[in-house]
């Protein structure tokens, strides 16, 4: 399986516009997306060999990572005004 970034714009092609709109009025939202954005980077680094780290750490960053994507999903769903 190749290794693949989950950017959140491909997570949720659905509320481009939603994303861009948060990212530019809410300070929460950034700061949830930068850290998406860092777990997937490391994750990605793990994944790929780049960077040594055991199953049990990498399963609990990407546990963090879906834990912030389901906060993201109900920032997006809940509307930019919600």
């Amino acid at each position: 399986m190749p290794l693949e970034h989950h950017p959140l714009t491909r997570e949720f092609p659905e509320f481009k516009q939603q994303l861009r709109t948060l990212a530019a009025r809410d300070g929460h939202f950034v700061r949830m997306a930068d850290e998406y954005e860092a777990l997937d980077k490391r994750i990605y680094e793990v994944e790929s060999g780049r960077l040594a780290m055991d199953e049990v750490m990498l399963l609990g960053l990407k546990m963090q990572r879906v834990s912030l994507k389901d906060d993201i999903a109900t920032l997006l769903k809940n509307g930019v005004d919600g």
